[in-house]
């Protein structure tokens, strides 16, 4: 499956996000879930902030520092392996493990 990643990102609500991805597909992100912490304080209280959402590195950011994981944003956590898959038009990104990024044993090195 090729690598997909954000090509633009545009706010369409107080927390949500319509993003193009580098494949042309369009899909929309509720992000409400995920704004959490100290960075994400003056996103989540100011409309006008959020809408600031820039892409780098084929991910959303904003011009506060604050980012998001590309896959998190397209896929709501980890990538399918399946070549077939294609990301959800519409999803409520769920709040993430904290253990996400971190190994376990059945996944090896």
């Amino acid at each position: 499956m090729p690598l997909l990643r954000i090509r633009s990102a545009s706010a369409i609500g107080d927390t949500a996000l319509r993003l193009v991805l580098t494949d042309g597909s369009i899909v929309e992100r509720e992000l409400r879930s995920v704004l959490r912490g100290p960075i994400f304080d003056s996103l989540r209280r100011s409309p006008a902030e959020f809408a600031q959402v820039r892409v780098e590195g084929g991910s959303a950011s904003w011009p506060n520092g604050a980012d998001l994981c590309p896959d998190v944003l397209i896929w709501g956590g980890r990538p399918p392996t399946e070549v077939s898959a294609r990301p959800a038009p519409f999803l409520l990104v769920p709040a993430q493990d904290s253990s996400w990024g971190e190994q376990h044993p059945a996944e090896g090195p």
